[in-house]
């Protein structure tokens, strides 16, 4: 297959065979994807590229990437030299917060202002219910803003809420009456009042926004395999670092990261984690892996679509791999712009509901 149709195979019906609501929502699929971690240092075997790819030309898909620092010797012998450009910080995600969209939310009124350190002292343990993640939030004295507790702080009122739904499926009864008792002994504790609501309308709301969460719950997917003999594991993380992946937390991942510090990844590589555990990992090879995009967890701002196919034809073509869906089928190149109408669409349909991709809250719901 020449470099164009791979591109256009890449392109158009790698998306029609990764564009499918993830199934793992209605089996209660796994968490969120983990926060990438610092890769670590190459050794000396794992920095010399393996002679079966030296004669690969490795293409390299558009994504910023940063230029070669300036040599200290010779910027200190030429005053001229220009300074070393500055590269800006990653914006940060914003800490969860607590959102009537997802929430079932519960007032807690004091009898007076109560500092950060004394709410602190008496949080539940575990801030979960079942699977439902628990938040705690003081409005504070002078600032009259919303907040998780600090010490140092008086803060006049205080809300808990309770996670309506997500990937493991709606909060149910079972997990209510647990967040209800977890926060009447905490506003016990503080002699305050909590004002909870109606058991069955939470629990409604919960079920008709793991509804809508998993009729909009997507991944884009690609299975690349290797044409002839299995690569080595050190020939695919040198080619997938090369494109700015970096090791993932967990064996069996690499990842490309987000624009924001502590954000989901953009793009994960995933392959046998078996393979990766292996005690002779100098000889490990594999003969296929899967690139990954997760619609709702990326801003499409960040356009990570285009970095998806523009890495799945970089890839592709430096190991040269045999580009398939998620069952192994080839891939055709006609469904390229049906594919791009069906993302567009789901994009809006998201920001209809304030859920946008990559916003706090759709994190917080498709996780």
């Amino acid at each position: 297959m020449g470099s164009l149709q791979l591109w256009l195979a890449v392109l158009g019906g790698v998306v029609l065979a990764g564009f499918v609501a993830h199934g793992a929502w209605q089996t209660r699929r796994a968490a969120a994807l983990e926060k990438p971690a610092d890769p670590p240092p190459l050794d000396d075997d794992e920095r010399t590229r393996p002679a079966a790819l030296d004669e690969v030309r490795e293409p390299v898909f558009d994504l910023p990437t940063g230029e070669p620092g300036t040599d200290a010797a010779a910027a200190a012998a030429d005053s001229t030299a220009p300074a070393a450009p500055v590269v800006p910080a990653k914006p940060r995600m914003a800490a969860p917060r607590i959102d009537a969209l997802i929430d079932a939310i519960t007032p807690l009124s004091l009898e007076q202002p109560i500092s950060g350190d004394f709410a602190l002292a008496h949080f539940p343990a575990t801030r979960r219910a079942g699977s439902k993640p628990v938040l705690i939030e003081g409005l504070h004295a002078e600032r009259g803003e919303w907040e998780t507790p600090v010490p140092g702080q008086l803060y006049r009122e205080l809300q808990a809420a309770v996670q309506l739904a997500n990937r493991h499926g709606a909060l149910n009864e079972i997990e209510y009456s647990e967040f209800v008792q977890k926060i009447q002994a905490f506003a016990d504790a503080l002699s305050a009042t909590p004002d909870f609501p109606d058991m069955l309308e939470v629990v409604g709301r919960a079920r008709e926004l793991d509804t809508f969460a998993g009729g909009h719950d997507a991944q884009l997917a690609m299975r690349l395999r290797a044409q002839r003999n299995p690569w080595p594991l050190a020939a695919v993380q040198q080619h997938a670092q090369r494109h700015g992946f970096i090791p993932g937390s967990t064996p069996g991942r690499l990842v490309l990261p987000s624009n924001e510090d502590g954000a989901p990844p953009m793009l994960s590589i995933q392959f046998d984690s078996q393979v990766a555990l292996d005690d002779e990992s100098k000889q490990a090879r594999i003969a296929e892996f899967v690139l990954a995009f997760d619609v709702p967890q990326t801003p499409a701002q960040d356009d990570p679509y285009s970095a998806w196919c523009a890495a799945g034809r970089a890839l592709a073509l430096g190991l040269d791999a045999l580009v398939s869906d998620d069952n192994g089928q080839p891939l055709h190149d006609d469904a390229f712009t049906t594919i791009g109408l069906e993302l567009a669409q789901l994009y809006e349909q998201l920001a209809q509901r304030d859920l946008a991709a990559g916003s706090p809250v759709a994190r917080r719901l498709f996780s």
